[in-house]
């Protein structure tokens, strides 16, 4: 897979979580921490990095530095993913499903972060096991990393898209990124039941 160049990419960047460690020494305590930062550029473009230091901005620079190196594409069908995905990375299981349009991100802290710098707008998400936000991140671009859309699954078959999908599917998925604003619900009178 050709190395995404982070200089020609507008990136978001977004501070999952900052964690303070305190290493205890002849004279007390030492304090350091450990920053984990997704970025991405809203079109299917995301990386994750870690940064440690000795003081907070710091540590968010490092890991923004990092999360640059390590930058994935990401398939989209118009604002979700392709297809069905789950992946494990240590003791945390992510399941990313697609949504349709105008449902929005169903998602976790760490799931969120990672799905709406990618640009993913309509999303159902579950985390099991453990809720380590470090795990979690990595699982979810993990999962993002292994999704593939109709026309590479088509190419490694030596057919085309149409043939697998058929001719409606198969131009579906080529839409363009289109962002569908959901319709804002009128208040009911007399409060939520409508009373």
């Amino acid at each position: 897979m050709p190395r995404i160049d982070p200089t020609k990419l507008t990136l978001e960047e977004k501070v999952v979580q900052i964690n303070r460690v305190a290493k205890v020494v002849k004279g007390g305590r030492r304090f350091s921490f450990s920053a984990i930062v997704v970025v991405g550029d809203g079109r299917g473009v995301v990386g994750a990095g870690l940064g440690k230091a000795g003081e907070v901005p710091e540590a968010i620079r490092k890991g923004v530095e990092d999360a640059k190196k390590h930058l994935i594409r990401v398939p989209l069908v118009g604002s979700t993913i392709p297809h069905d995905v789950r992946h494990d990375f240590g003791a945390s299981h992510v399941l990313l499903r697609p949504a349709a349009a105008g449902t929005g991100v169903i998602a976790g802290g760490s799931v969120r972060a990672v799905v709406e710098v990618a640009g993913i707008r309509d999303l159902l998400s579950k985390t099991m096991g453990s809720t380590n936000p470090v795990n979690v991140v990595r699982a979810t671009i993990e999962a993002l990393a292994s999704l593939r859309s109709a026309d590479e699954i088509a190419l490694r078959r030596g057919k085309t898209a149409e043939q697998l999908i058929g001719k409606r599917a198969a131009e579906a998925a080529r839409q363009p990124h289109v962002y569908v604003e959901r319709p804002q619900q009128m208040p009911l009178p007399g409060g939520p039941r409508g009373r």
